[in-house]
């Protein structure tokens, strides 16, 4: 019997027009959907694009000899891709609930009510998630805990919710870009060729000046905002501790969430861990909250209040429609437009990546970049992109870092100026686009839509441009000394090449 392989059959690149024809379409399609539906576009008329973008997709490629199954398989192993997301969501929704039950949100609420400073809340807010995620490494552990509270805080205080969620988002992800243990920063360096701690010192010249800008621009804001629609203290604090035991025990499944997060436990268990202990602790803590809320009592209603809850959502009573609204939402079911979301666009990116149309979209930016500036400028541009039209972080941090890391070779720039410009833009831009699983993740856990906080969350688009305005000035673009051989970088990605179709690499967990 010949047990020998079979060549797998090389296709042709595909033009451009069969690259353009899928993105055009998704661009109409999701304008449309806007036009329609508004804010409401995100609620499924966008997912609905996505997936019929994907379709278009994969009749191109079918035109161009891809088969069927090949294509599925490409849009399944990109969906699989994000499972760790989809699960993280999961425990979000369910961690939501069961600390409004166990009076979790409402004690942060009740002490930011009585210490925070409103005109300082938005800048504080920021510092507050830059550190916890600096610690952590981990924006999204951070959004989905500490930030959910402080958009609950938010609202009571008389306070923007947008502009609050674009302060959580700037410190969560400014934390998350400089911490060691974050796995985007631990990802481009690998993919790039430089050690950790050189990648984190060549993104301090872009990532330092870029936070301090948006913290001036929370601090000003905050200062000029009028208070004169915040709930009096009084009926605030009166409403959440007439109906919730406050104190130090309810913040048991916080403190449980940073501890295990500190210690690098994945952030699935620790969110979960914290859900779980939200449980216990408001049948513990609020055993009247819990049989309010099911309409019964002993054991087994305690067990189906805390059960539905994660399920389905918790709803509080307290008698004040505000306090209501700060204390109620959330649940596993709430979070499954977002995984729709994603589902969608990720679909859509794999068989985009399968077909060869990202390569074939990047390859002319790649080829014009003809100095050291504009290849810093077309790296930055091609890592938005792919953001953009493939829908997640990681893809574009590692297809960026490994389309240009031969041209930068070439030119002799260090791989820290390359995985540096790879963070600038793939990490930060990330939770900026709607359907991007980061946008997508933001907007669910912390209930503001995409559009509403894209243009508060300061740093994270102020440092793409401050990097784009260094590359301009041709400032901190690092050469690798005559003296030193340029890295070996093996770490690389699956992806379709236009020289090289159906090229194979290996793809960093981070």
């Amino acid at each position: 019997m010949d047990t020998r392989k079979v060549p797998k059959k090389v296709l042709p690149p595909p033009s451009m027009l069969d690259a353009l024809i899928p993105l055009i379409f998704l661009v109409v399609a999701i304008v449309v959907a806007i036009v329609i539906y508004g804010d409401g576009a995100i609620g499924g008329p966008v997912q609905v694009a996505m997936f019929a973008s994907a379709a278009v997709a994969g009749l191109v490629g079918w035109k161009n000899g891809h088969t069927e199954p090949e294509m599925a398989k490409a849009a399944v192993d990109s969906v699989a891709s994000a499972m760790g997301a989809i699960f993280i969501l999961f425990a979000v929704g369910a961690l939501i609930d069961t600390w409004n039950m166990s009076g979790t949100i409402a004690t942060l609420a009740d002490y930011g009510i009585r210490f925070l400073n409103p005109s300082l809340f938005y800048v504080t807010a920021a510092i507050i998630c830059a550190v916890i995620a600096l610690g952590v490494g981990s924006s999204w552990t951070v959004m989905g805990t500490i930030g959910v509270a402080l958009i609950a805080i938010s609202g009571p205080l008389g306070l923007s919710a947008a502009i609050t969620a674009g302060a959580v988002i700037s410190g969560a992800y400014f934390g998350d870009k400089m911490s060691p243990l974050s796995e985007t920063t631990n990802l481009a360096p690998a993919v790039t060729g430089t050690d950790l701690y050189t990648h984190i010192r060549a993104m301090m010249a872009t990532t330092i000046p870029s936070i301090v800008i948006a913290l001036v621009i929370y601090l000003f804001i905050g200062l000029g905002t009028d208070v004169s629609t915040a709930l009096p203290e009084s009926l605030a604090v009166g409403g959440i501790e007439e109906y919730f035991r406050t104190g130090l025990v309810p913040l048991l499944p916080l403190v449980v969430v940073i501890v295990l997060a500190v210690r690098k436990v994945p952030p699935v268990l620790a969110i979960l861990a914290g859900a779980i202990v939200g449980g216990v602790v408001a049948v513990i803590w609020q055993p009247s909250v819990v049989t309010a809320f099911v309409g019964g009592s002993g054991p087994l209603a305690m067990l189906e209040g805390v059960w539905t809850a994660m399920a389905n959502g918790f709803v509080a009573d307290t008698g004040s429609e505000q306090v209501d609204e700060l204390l109620s939402g959330g649940g596993m079911e709430s979070m499954l437009v977002t995984i729709w979301l994603i589902m969608a666009a990720l679909a859509f990116g794999g068989i985009m990546n399968h077909c060869g149309f990202l390569a074939k979209l990047i390859e002319p930016m790649r080829r014009r970049a003809n100095n050291d500036r504009k290849a810093m400028i077309a790296t930055g541009t091609t890592a938005i992109g792919i953001n953009v039209v493939a829908a997640d972080q990681y893809l574009a941090i590692v297809l960026t870092g490994n389309v240009y890391k031969e041209d930068f070779r070439k030119r002799g720039i260090a791989p820290q100026s390359l995985s540096r410009q790879v963070e600038d833009t793939a990490t930060v831009t990330s939770v900026l686009i709607p359907w991007n699983s980061c946008g997508a993740y933001a907007a669910g856990v912390l209930g503001v839509t995409t559009f509403a906080y894209l243009p508060f969350a300061f740093f994270n688009w102020i440092n793409p441009l401050v990097s784009f305005l260094y590359d301009a000035l041709g400032w901190q673009i690092h050469k690798v000394p005559a003296d030193q051989t340029y890295p070996d970088t093996p770490e690389e990605v699956e992806f379709y090449s236009v020289e090289e179709p159906y090229g194979k690499m290996k793809p960093d967990e981070g």
